[in-house]
């Protein structure tokens, strides 16, 4: 009698996903990028518009503690904010520039 699967199957084995495995953050080595990207969401009604470029941020954290496979940003959908982010960077470059003059 076998308790809990038919008897005539054999033992099944998993194997992960080809892609898409997306590892638990067990050591919270970017618990505080998520924090910050919950925080955005209430702030803005969960509207994820607001808050991509906390999202980016993330996943750049665990691409870079091997906590998911490295992918370059615009296939993950973030091709239009790395444009964005490069113009906020001048903008504050800028800034910085003039209040030190």
């Amino acid at each position: 009698m076998s308790y809990g699967r038919p008897p005539n199957i054999e033992a099944f084995s998993g194997s992960p996903p080809l892609f898409g495995s997306f590892p638990l953050d067990h050591e919270g080595e970017c618990k505080d990028f998520m924090k910050e990207y919950v925080k955005c969401l209430k702030q803005h009604k969960n509207n994820n518009g607001e808050c991509r470029h906390l999202s980016r941020a993330y996943l750049q954290c665990r691409m870079d503690k091997g906590l998911m496979d490295k992918n370059d940003m615009n296939n993950l959908g973030f091709a239009d904010l790395k444009d964005n982010n490069n113009k906020k960077q001048n903008e504050n470059d800028n800034k910085d520039q003039k209040e030190s003059s």
